[in-house]
């Protein structure tokens, strides 16, 4: 357990909370001991200064994707299981966790059982009018665990990006790989808010829509691939289509690795695609982080999501969790270039990943959760969401703190006025630093691979 030391203070003294995990797993996201603030700072400890004054961006909220598989396993639970479990991730009550955001599939992902669209049809045929839109397979799984979810949070936030177009709109006709067809951007587009409606019909709202999931990745099952000239084409097409509607769901361009800025920056250069786009969405599988922020430096009009990470423990029975590694790389990486939320892939799968879709599937794809019949455990993509989604709520606001080498950290003000600083210890030893915010200071010590959440008034 971590070690903390405390001089004696008054009763008057204010405090501060802290929730730790301990690589060793001593400490499993468990509320330790508050520590008082000292007027003094020890001056032989590295100094993590938070300044509230120094504003960055508003933050929409942390969560997973609540794959069609995640919503199989949840379905398959008994109404009392599947209760605990959706409390348990969504609410911010007693240990709770407070998810805030989550990301759906448009159609099946790769972590579905089968592979499926809104509008199959026999080969050779097509339905420009999409009459035989429907949105099938959802309705046993994804939409009534939605429905359950915004019991607990009504106010969650949701994106929707697809894996692929029906295949009769496609140039290879398979679920694998191919491209859009021009002659059907149209039709796309009327499908893509056929589902946005359709939806809202259920009672789930969408807050955005990316256009295509890892458009310059044709190789999972299902999935299609989008160049950036023609996502920027089909944007001009869907986002008049979507004010029609009068559906207010933000257009996010993008929804790949880092390696490859110059994609969101050539629809972002066009004015007239840019215009309907709010944003751009990342994730982390290639390139750099920081890569981020030079497209928000391009772009400071426009908005920065983390979309997408898968996050696993290697080898079974692992005594070690690499909780510091996604803590570093994702939440405080992806929010210190200006991301607006932070979202890890997935929820939930069974104790061997599955399900997945034969031909690019993902069998290493661990969920947060594991769920074996009506039981669940927290795997280290669970924790890691969990120092975050639990304190920085919807309306927080990124704030300035120093960065520090062996102590990467990210510092934000809520709603409330409540501070909150993520701090991992990426040393190989256990570190003692100061917490310094308005005067006060904070002593806190982090056993190396350990990751702290601070939160005071």
């Amino acid at each position: 357990m971590m070690l903390i030391t405390v001089t004696a203070f008054s009763q008057k003294t204010k405090t501060a909370d802290i929730w730790l995990t301990n690589a060793d797993r001593s400490a499993l996201f468990q509320q330790q001991k508050p520590i008082a603030f000292s007027s003094k700072a020890d001056a032989g400890n590295p100094t993590i200064q938070v300044d509230e004054k120094e504003t960055f961006q508003p933050i929409d909220g942390f969560g997973f994707a609540l794959t069609g598989g995640s919503a199989m396993h949840m379905v398959r639970m008994s109404a009392e299981s599947r209760a605990a479990l959706i409390k348990d991730v969504f609410s911010t009550e007693d240990n709770s966790i407070g998810v805030s955001y989550l990301r759906l599939t448009i159609g099946a992902s790769d972590l579905n059982d089968h592979v499926f669209s809104y509008d199959d049809l026999a080969p050779g045929q097509t339905d420009i009018e999409l009459k035989r839109f429907n949105l099938g397979p959802d309705k046993n799984d994804v939409i009534p665990v939605m429905k359950e979810i915004l019991k607990i949070d009504p106010k969650i936030k949701i994106l929707g990006s697809p894996w692929s177009a029906p295949v009769w709109m496609k140039d290879n006709g398979d679920t694998r790989g191919g491209s859009l067809k021009p002659e059907y951007f149209d039709v796309y587009a009327r499908y893509l808010i056929k589902y946005l409606l359709a939806m809202k019909a259920e009672g789930i709202n969408l807050d955005a829509i990316t256009i295509q999931n890892e458009p310059l990745h044709p190789g999972n099952n299902p999935s299609m691939l989008m160049l950036a000239e023609d996502e920027g084409r089909f944007i001009k097409v869907f986002g008049p289509k979507l004010k029609a509607a009068g559906l207010k769901t933000k257009i996010i361009a993008y929804d790949h690795n880092a390696d490859r800025p110059d994609y969101p920056l050539a629809i972002l250069n066009d004015p007239e695609a840019a215009k309907y786009v709010d944003g751009s969405a990342f994730h982390l599988y290639g390139g750099k982080i920081t890569a981020l922020t030079d497209v928000h430096n391009a772009h400071p009009e426009k908005n920065l999501y983390f979309t997408e990470q898968m996050v696993v423990e290697r080898g079974k029975n692992n005594p070690k969790l690499n909780v510091a590694n996604p803590v570093s790389r994702l939440f405080i990486g992806a929010t210190r270039n200006w991301c607006r939320n932070v979202l890890e892939w997935n929820l939930a799968a069974d104790p061997q990943n599955k399900p997945f879709t034969d031909r690019g599937g993902c069998p290493m794809c661990q969920g947060a959760v594991t769920i074996d019949s009506n039981k669940f455990t927290r795997n280290v993509a669970y924790y890691a969401m969990a120092h975050a989604s639990k304190f920085v709520r919807p309306g927080s606001v990124r704030v300035g703190s120093n960065d520090l080498e062996l102590l990467p950290n990210v510092a934000f003000k809520r709603p409330d006025g409540k501070k909150v600083l993520i701090v991992v210890n990426n040393g190989t030893s256990a570190q003692t630093f100061n917490i310094q915010n308005n005067g006060k200071t904070i002593i806190a010590s982090l056993n190396n691979g350990a990751v702290g959440t601070y939160i005071w008034d």
